[in-house]
């Protein structure tokens, strides 16, 4: 029988992989630890709850029966609205063993949003964290899709039945399901900072590939390494950090399902010292606010790298976080649809401003209008290839024809490479615009209003002028908001415009107290423009 291990050639760079047949990717993260051994190593360390690896197989294998002895098959979804708790862990995890296809949505969303994707993953099974209770009941209720059954993690209602009872009765012991490399493993959603969420369908071998690339090969993560995300589970990024990265690697993990505060994010960081942090522009620049006025500063000399993504970071906070922290902030890139990170910067190799290079077994290419290679320094739309990337969305064959070109992926973003290869960031492709003729990036201009010592963040957007020409709009959050007034209306178009070619200056300056985002930390714009009408 096989022992569904997948073989790693790290030899090459990018490495070789071998697949067995069959293949079930529940087996390498989570059974292959009690093979080597770790099976009284700590997996899991979530406020007072400490789990092993021995303790998290036995409960996936109790959590992928519970499901079968519901009634859930092979192939049906279990879709899950579940906080950042261990929980997590056994649903998708005994999910997958079980041959069930996990669909971890936002945590954040209202009833509407959660009906919708009860009726798109017509879900024959869901399991929500008690603390959504108000948002899923109507949900489920308004949706024209009843799933089979409900589970509720936490205290059960007259709805729901208990995931923690199902699981105490079911057993410990649970068979692989044989799946393949490339049979379909789990859905995620795209975040929608540009409208309506999608659900990418991602395969067995998807989370092999993302751990081994950018985890092994590029963060050199080894067992030794404590692993904490501010980033979520519901969403790519954070999947992989707070989950995929640390269980491939058979190292210890940090969870904490409330909102990542500074406070409690410094607290987090001095109670377990982890060495890897990972966050996202947002959660950083409020984390050196919060850093600069502390009496007593946090001991984070444990870390040994951190990394942002779901947006690209601004230098300013790169050189902030250096001058404060004392080490680099590793900016990159990835996609719900590429599953993780596909374009860094590397330990010892930080470029302020920009994305880095690609992960190894990675292509990109940048294109024109006209869907030609742009010269090094031109801007354009960027593509990716890589072998994690998903094979189309769930029953959207338009958006799935726009986004997977064959085995290429639109991104979404616009970018240059300069003549050294390093990828810099320009902005989304809809967030393009032309001023005066010229191709002028939103994100260039965010970054020089940030640079401003009163600016806590700042978006641009596109926006008609009287005459119907395109030119640039800013909408600015201020540290101070007492500050307000048109003397800093002023300065601040006075600054872009010292430090940008004029035509780039924001000709509106819009003061809100917050800009609109997704859970993941990226400006929604299209909300932004929506106003701008």
């Amino acid at each position: 029988m096989t022992d569904f291990l997948v073989k790693v050639d790290r030899s090459t760079t990018p490495p070789k992989f071998s697949f067995p047949k069959p293949f079930n990717v529940a087996v390498p993260f989570i059974d292959r630890h009690i093979q080597e051994n770790r099976g009284e190593k700590i997996a899991i360390q979530c406020a007072d709850q400490t789990i092993t690896y021995g303790c998290l197989a036995e409960q996936v294998n109790r959590c992928g029966n519970a499901l079968l002895n519901q009634g859930v098959n092979s192939g049906d979804r279990l879709m899950m609205v579940v906080k950042d708790t261990p929980a997590f862990f056994y649903l998708f995890w005994g999910a997958i063993k079980a041959g069930v296809i996990p669909v971890p949505v936002n945590t954040l969303l209202r009833v509407d949003d959660y009906a919708f994707m009860i009726e798109k993953t017509a879900c024959q099974a869901l399991c929500y964290s008690s603390e959504y209770m108000d948002e899923i009941e109507p949900a489920i209720v308004k949706s024209n899709h009843m799933p089979h059954v409900v589970l509720v993690e936490g205290a059960s209602n007259h709805r729901s039945i208990s995931l923690e009872t199902v699981m105490e009765s079911a057993s410990p012991e649970l068979l692989p399901f044989p799946a393949t490399e490339h049979d379909d493993c789990f859905w995620l959603f795209s975040s929608g900072s540009t409208g309506k969420p999608k659900a990418a369908v991602h395969r067995h071998r998807d989370m092999v590939v993302t751990s081994e690339l950018y985890g092994v090969g590029c963060l050199n993560i080894t067992e030794n390494d404590i692993f904490y995300s501010a980033a979520k589970l519901f969403f790519a990024y954070g999947l992989g950090n707070a989950m995929t990265l640390p269980l491939w690697i058979g190292a210890r993990l940090i969870l904490d399902w409330r909102k990542p505060t500074p406070e409690i994010t410094f607290n987090n960081m001095a109670r377990y010292q982890p060495s890897l942090y990972f966050g996202v522009p947002t959660l950083y620049s409020a984390l050196l606010n919060s850093y600069d006025e502390l009496d007593s500063k946090p001991n984070l000399s444990s870390l040994r790298a951190c990394v942002s993504a779901g947006e690209a970071l601004p230098a300013d906070i790169l050189r902030r976080w250096r001058e404060r922290i004392g080490i680099d902030i590793l900016d990159g890139i990835g996609s719900t649809e590429a599953l993780h990170i596909f374009i860094t910067n590397l330990p010892g190799e930080v470029v302020p401003g920009a994305s880095g290079r690609l992960v190894p077994g990675y292509q990109a290419r940048i294109l024109d209008e006209n869907d030609n290679l742009v010269m090094p320094g031109t801007i354009g739309r960027l593509l990716v290839k890589g072998p994690s990337s998903a094979g189309y969305y769930w029953q959207d064959p338009e958006r799935t024809a726009a986004t997977m070109k064959g085995e290429w992926l639109e991104t979404g973003d616009t970018y240059l490479q300069n003549e050294d290869g390093v990828f810099v960031y320009c902005g989304r492709n809809d967030d393009m615009m032309k001023v005066g003729g010229i191709w002028c990036s939103p994100f260039e201009i965010e970054a020089k209003l940030v640079e401003h010592p009163a600016v806590l963040e700042a978006a641009v957007v596109a926006r008609e002028d009287s005459a119907g020409l395109v030119k640039p709009a800013a909408f600015v959050v201020l540290k101070d908001p007492k500050a307000i007034n048109d003397a800093v209306k002023n300065e601040l178009i006075l600054y872009v415009k010292s430090g940008l070619a004029r035509y780039k200056f924001p000709r509106w300056i819009t003061f809100v107290d917050v800009l609109p985002k997704t859970a993941t930390g990226k400006i929604q714009r299209f909300k932004l423009r929506a106003e701008c009408t």
